[in-house]
This record gives C-alpha cells, structure tokens and sequence, in this order.
C-alpha cells in the first residue's frame, strides 16, 4: 500500500496545541512530539464505524483488545504476557504519576536519568518523592547510561527507577546488555522498575529491535512495570488511552488501589483505535519508519552544516537532540523561536544548552525549518 506522507492536512483552527501555541506568528512547530500524518486507514475505518454505531456509552476493553496486544507483544518481542497482566490508563503522563504514588512512601526517593522528558522529573515531586538523577553520558558517538552512577544516585530510601527505552529526548534504543547492567543495579538495590516504552515501535533502522526491559529475566519482569501506548507510533495522542503490563500482582494491586475512584477509564474510542492499530496498522507503520528514516537523515546532514550544533545518531523516536553549547547563542530556544523555529528547551530536560527537534512532519516543511536555523546561525556568526 502506498502512504503519502508529504500530503499533511492544514493544522490551522483544528484546536492543535503543537501548533497554537505560535497563532498568528509565522514560527514552525517543531517541539511537542507529535506528528502532523494521518492516523492509519484502518485508525479512520474504526472511527468511522463507531460514529456511524452512535452510541457512546462507558466501555472496558474486549477481550480481542488484550488478544491482540498479548498477540503483538509475543510477535515483536518474544514477551509472552497473560490477560490480567494488563492496567489500562488515559495516558503515558497519568501512568508517571500513577506510579509514583504507588511504589514507596512520601520522603522515599525515584531515580531517573537525566536529560529525560519533563514528567519523570516532575512525577516523583508531585507524588511527595525525593527526585535522584544520574547523569547520561556520551561516548562513541551516543548516549549512554553509567551503571555506576545510577548505583552513586541511589540510596537507602529509593524505591523506584523511571526508565526511557526508547529514549526521549536522546532517540536511543538501549541494547539488551545495556539494560542488563542497569538491571543488576536494581536487584542489587530492591528497585521497582517503571520502564516507558511508548516510542517502541519507532526504532528507525530495519536492523535495531526494541527490548522490553521486563524480557530480560522471570525476575526482572516481576518488578518491573512496562507503559506503552499506540499513541505515539500511530498518532493518537487526543484519544486518551495508554496501558500498564505488570506481571507481579501485588505491584498491580497498588496501581489499582492508588487509581481508585480517582482515574477513570480510557477514552473509549482510544480502546476502539488501539485495536485497529495494533490488529491492522503494520503496513502504515512500515512506511512511516520508512518516512522518518529519511527526515532523520535529512536533519542530521543539515545540522552537521550549521555553526556550533552538533548531535548523536538518532536510533528510534522522530526526536533530535541538538547540542548547541558551541554555538554564539545564549538561549537556543529563544533563538531559533526569533528565527520563526519552535523547539523544545533542553533545561525541561534537566539540560540546559540543548533543543529537541520534532522531525514528523513533512518534509517541505522540516526542510524549511532547517533552513531558517542555518541562516539564522550564519547570520549571527
């Protein structure tokens, strides 16, 4: 089948935050990751045939939901999961948060590892938790987790660690002997693992797989609470629906008892569309990797171009992380912002000195946006 990715519909007047955050500027998106495509035809299919039913009463997952998620887990990742294992959540954020109030008590402390995506470093605090950060290092030519600083970061009263597999913002897909050393630490500390998994399904290159951190040992899954969502590969962010694998009871027990008349069930057209996407959506998720492949490429040839940027190979998301710390510039937001570019502030990030480039969108577009950082950048040398 053939997906036309360059055809993108005008986000003007559709409520888009991405884009209505610039109204009436003449400034490009680039920052919140979602993407500009089309959700997948048989997304569009579902949702049509649910409209037309025009009844939209509370609905709980069917059971060919969790058939098809168990059925996918096992095709993709040998993780042989039981009907039960699955929490179903309005979000990956809720999730976060949900979590931190389930694992340990107010004053206990959450580990993560920094740069990370906002929420990790805001959920413990709104949860009364210590937040312990361990610095990600570069080396080779990509981000990479020290084991030993993880096991520096953590101490006596440390609960949980908030892992991002693939990474946000880095775009790494951490290898399996990567998420062992990490592991060991957590056995080694009695760690709760919370693994956000939700952009596995954007590795960019045919020969990378995602490991799910909870396929590493029976005693690893049984700790270890994995978050995923159709949201992200499929863009379906709006319909609300996220989902929790927990294999060990008692942690889905304190998930349940801490969402208890406080979280309400997902979207039901959410459930409706995590079922087309997962059953039917292949083929288009073939050709977007295909798509962002080449927009991944394009963004780092040009970046390699401009003035004081530089940044790593981008292993899996539709997220750059650019390094602007050479550049003769003091706030890279602002400045590329001033340049008619909206990106991402690395110091969200727990990084100051950094962007994040959202590169799904078509590629006029993220060639323009380019354009403008180079000039600008050439402008101000």
């Amino acid at each position: 089948m053939n997906f036309d990715f360059d055809d993108t519909p005008d986000p003007r007047g559709q409520w888009r935050f991405k884009w209505d955050r610039f109204r009436d500027r003449d400034v490009i998106p680039m920052w919140v990751a979602d993407m500009d495509f089309r959700a997948p035809p048989p997304v569009l299919d579902i949702l049509r045939e649910r409209i037309e039913h025009g009844v939209f009463g509370y609905l709980d997952p069917g059971p060919e939901l969790v058939e098809t998620l168990m059925t996918h887990l096992a095709r993709e990742y040998d993780w042989h999961t039981q009907r039960d294992w699955f929490v179903w959540l309005p979000g990956l954020v809720s999730g976060l948060n949900i979590v931190c109030r389930a694992i340990g008590s107010p004053g206990d402390a959450v580990v993560t590892g920094v740069p990370i995506y906002p929420p990790f470093l805001s959920a413990p605090l709104n949860a009364d938790r210590r937040l312990q950060r361990a610095p990600l290092v570069q080396a080779n030519d990509r981000w990479q987790f020290d084991a030993a600083a993880l096991d520096g970061a953590v101490d006596a009263g440390t609960r949980l660690f908030l892992l991002c597999n693939p990474h946000n913002p880095l775009g790494r897909a951490f290898t399996r002997d990567e998420l062992v050393a990490l592991a060991e630490v957590c056995e080694r500390r009695d760690l709760v693992i919370c693994s956000d998994e939700i952009h596995c399904g954007l590795l960019l290159d045919d020969d990378r797989r995602h490991v799910p951190m909870a396929t590493l040992s029976p005693a690893i899954e049984r700790r270890t609470i994995t978050l995923m969502a159709a949201s992200k590969t499929f863009n379906l962010p709006a319909l609300g629906t996220a989902f929790a694998v927990i294999a060990d009871p008692a942690l889905r027990n304190r998930m349940q008892a801490v969402m208890k008349g406080i979280v309400h069930r997902p979207f039901g057209l959410g459930m409706w569309t995590t079922l087309a996407a997962y059953r039917d959506g292949e083929p288009w998720r073939r050709a977007l990797i295909a798509y962002l492949r080449g927009n991944r490429d394009l963004v780092a040839a040009r970046v390699a171009r401009m003035p004081g940027l530089s940044m790593t190979p981008v292993e899996a998301t539709y997220l750059a992380w650019i390094d602007c710390r050479a550049a003769p510039i003091d706030h890279p937001k602002a400045f590329f912002e001033a340049a008619g570019v909206g990106l991402y502030d690395g110091a969200d990030f727990g990084t100051p000195g950094w962007v994040r480039l959202n590169f799904a969108c078509n590629r006029a577009l993220l060639d323009q946006a380019l354009a403008r950082m180079e000039d600008a950048l050439r402008t101000r040398r």
